[in-house]
């Protein structure tokens, strides 16, 4: 009954037909929260400028999510920190970017990097907020949490030092996947597993067991949390960079031609069918191009386009002849392989200067189009503050004579230094 008078209230408010003050389900914190706070009090905080045009757009969000959790009657309280005004607390949580969204549980904090939209937030919040390993202990729960999730881990077996190290990686982990666990009893007829105990991801329709070759638990969970072929976006592609592995991905845009839907399930068959002898890449396809064109730095990008991403270096591949077939494919993701492909791009101190001038024009040049006058201010303004700070070290830079160079003036006397005879 509450929550329904809650939903009922929070209408009237923005319907405009209830003239009292909106229910907040969000508290204003500062400084004085690490002293205040519970020992097992779980909060998420946006830390937020004044001056942040995206934190007042996630302002309104913020607060359906703080009603939302507070109705459905969920530990997390929701708050929010201008970071400006509390520095202390901005320091405490290492916030360096606007907006910033963290949960804290005990000791532990989380940083959210995914979509600002309320069910990914609400999401991560529930998923973080309780236990990092989730025991099943049925088989109808094992099968149902197999039917919410795409990609889940689960630890099979009695307790156990790869139990420890299971649970260590989740509770690191447990912001970007499922961690759950249960006994050898209650899983699900079609999963055949051989020795206990085990951890297996549960992905693609199928599962795959850890066999600790070459990779510690942690770094496997890491290159294992994502589907082998899926949708991609700068969200996941910066996901993606922390595995280390390569991304081949088809930029497709918004068309869907012939050629589009090809390339598309090229990639797709590739992913499934040579999961082990491509085991270094992810599979994937992109609708938009704003990302490969700022990776690439280029305003001409022509879809359908198919390359592979290297995000740990800022550098890409593109086929050296057009991809036809798969066979095509497995060339080129080969040559990537064998190194005898070259790499585009890069963080090279010169690529990252190129990179900082293609962002300030890919965002100045709308500027410019819309309204001239105020882009050549933009531009003008800090142009000159940087021309009059060089004009002022080359002023103050000092002038160092030559010992052995000594002048001597044309209005003064030389004096002879050698001794008198007379």
């Amino acid at each position: 009954m509450a929550s329904a008078a809650t939903r009922v209230l929070l209408c009237l408010q923005v319907s405009g037909l209830l003239l009292v003050p909106a229910l907040s389900f969000v508290d204003e914190l500062n400084d004085s929260f690490m002293e205040s706070r519970g020992e097992d009090d779980v909060w998420l905080i946006k830390f937020y400028a004044p001056w942040c045009s995206y934190c007042k757009q996630l302002d309104p969000l913020w607060h359906q999510i703080g009603s939302e959790l507070r109705s459905l009657g969920s530990i997390v309280q929701v708050g929010k920190v201008d970071a400006t005004s509390s520095p202390a607390m901005a320091k405490e949580f290492r916030v360096r970017t606007y907006p910033a969204i963290i949960l804290t549980k005990k000791e532990l904090k989380y940083n959210y990097l995914g979509a600002k939209t309320k069910e990914s937030i609400l999401d991560f919040a529930n998923r973080v907020s309780g236990p990092s390993v989730k025991s099943l202990s049925s088989l109808k729960l094992v099968e149902h949490a197999l039917s919410r999730h795409s990609v889940m881990f689960l630890f099979i077996g009695a307790t156990s030092e790869l139990k420890s190290n299971f649970s260590a990686a989740a509770q690191e982990l447990i912001v970007h996947t499922e961690f759950y666990s249960t006994s050898r009893e209650h899983l699900p007829k079609w999963v055949s597993v051989s020795s206990f105990p085990v951890v297996l991801v549960f992905k693609d329709g199928t599962y795959f067991p850890y066999t600790g070759a070459g990779l510690d638990l942690k770094t496997w969970i890491n290159r294992e949390r994502f589907p082998s072929f899926s949708r991609l976006d700068s969200y996941s592609l910066y996901s993606l960079g922390d595995s280390g592995r390569l991304v081949l991905a088809a930029v497709l845009g918004k068309s869907r031609s012939q050629q589009s839907l090809r390339l598309k399930a090229l990639v797709q068959t590739l992913s499934s069918e040579s999961r082990t002898h491509y085991s270094d890449f992810y599979f994937g396809f992109l609708e938009e191009t704003d990302f490969v064109s700022g990776f690439m730095m280029s305003d001409d990008v022509t879809v359908p386009l198919l390359l592979v991403l290297n995000l740990t270096s800022d550098s890409y591949f593109l086929p050296p002849v057009a991809v036809e077939t798969e066979q095509d494919l497995r060339l080129f993701l080969d040559a990537v392989m064998g190194g005898t492909l070259q790499a585009l791009g890069g963080n090279s101190v010169l690529q990252r200067i190129r990179r900082v001038l293609f962002d300030v024009k890919t965002a100045l040049t709308p500027v410019f189009r819309e309204a001239p006058v105020l882009g050549g201010l933009l531009l003008a303004i800090p142009s000159s503050v940087i021309l009059s700070l060089l004009f002022l070290c080359i002023r103050a830079r000092p002038t160092f004579g030559n010992k052995d160079d000594q002048t001597v003036s044309a209005t003064t006397p030389r004096r002879d230094k050698r001794k008198k005879s007379d």
